[in-house]
């Protein structure tokens, strides 16, 4: 679709490194050798750039704000697109949801925080893109996500006290090695 539309492909920007999903940085770089693959200077991984809380990914007359959202993992991050009012959580920020806790440097306290501060602080009408959802749902905004969200509509403490029960099984891929370059 790139190539037929006679497209650039000029970042891979990544939300994450986690075992639960492989990211196609790798092979995107392969076929765009140009592409610069984008990931958190915390996150671990390897990346053409490594970002940090503020920084600002500009290609044409479009521009991406990265704010560090650290919780489901030590290197998340959440792309915000002031322009065209939307943020990109990955898995920090799911649809009625958050992204897991329970390994690979989650961390439930900062999770919720760093949703209420770096999120959930955007003007209501931001349209909320999750990495991904279980339910088939893939937008949703900061507005709903603050009245609907089960998680969410809690308190620290109870937020903690989810997290801690959701009892989900292990990815697949846990003890896979994730790279990025």
């Amino acid at each position: 679709l790139i190539r037929q539309l006679e497209l650039d492909l000029i970042y891979g920007a990544n939300t994450h490194v986690h075992a639960d999903h492989v990211t196609g940085t790798g092979e995107l770089k392969r076929i765009f050798p140009r592409m610069k693959s984008v990931l958190s200077k915390y996150s671990g991984g390897r990346a053409d750039v490594l970002l940090d809380d503020g920084y600002v990914l500009k290609f044409r007359s479009e521009s991406l704000e990265a704010r560090t959202t650290p919780g489901h993992t030590d290197g998340c991050l959440t792309y915000v697109s002031h322009a065209h009012r939307m943020a990109f959580t990955g898995d920090t920020l799911l649809i009625r949801g958050c992204g897991r806790t329970d390994f690979q440097q989650g961390d439930s306290k900062m999770l919720y925080k760093m949703i209420h501060e770096k999120i959930l602080s955007l003007p209501d009408d931001f349209a909320i893109y999750p990495g991904h959802d279980y339910k088939g749902l893939t937008q949703s905004s900061v507005a709903e996500e603050k009245k609907f969200n089960p998680r969410l509509t809690k308190n620290l403490d109870e937020f903690t006290e989810v997290m801690k029960n959701l009892k989900l099984s292990y990815p697949a891929q846990i003890g896979s090695f994730i790279s990025f370059y």
